[in-house]
């Protein structure tokens, strides 16, 4: 599968962007989805996951009731929706794709097969 990462930006703190992931090939729906970041000097950290049906969501401490992922395997694409964003928010936003895991839990960054090319988010204060 192929990922392709959309809709970063630069944003004040406290406002909102939706990034998108669209994949290609007939077998998305066999893959757990996962979003991660990776801050300049700092290492690629796991954002939050979901499920392969997108009946469960998992997040980070860090943007629990900000950040919401949602999927739809009929477009191909899983979203991430952030608010409430905050100059620590910035990084590059990569999604990646795993046929192994079963969970959307899992932060090791080995476990995912495919990684989309990352987009930029940037929030100033």
């Amino acid at each position: 599968v192929q990922l392709q990462a959309s809709g970063g930006g630069l944003v004040q703190a406290g406002g909102s962007l939706r990034l998108s992931c669209a994949a290609s090939g007939p077998t998305f729906s066999s893959y757990v989805i996962g979003w991660f970041r990776q801050a300049p000097g700092s290492e690629r950290e796991w954002v939050t996951g979901i499920t392969r049906s997108g009946g469960s969501t998992y997040y980070a401490d860090s943007v629990k009731g900000r950040f919401t992922i949602s999927r739809d395997n009929a477009k191909n694409t899983v979203d991430l929706q952030m608010h409430g964003l905050k100059p620590e928010d910035t990084a590059i936003y990569y999604c990646a794709a795993s046929s192994r895991l079963h969970n959307g839990a899992d932060r090791t960054t080995t476990r995912y097969d495919y990684w989309g090319q990352g987009t930029l988010v940037t929030v100033s204060s």
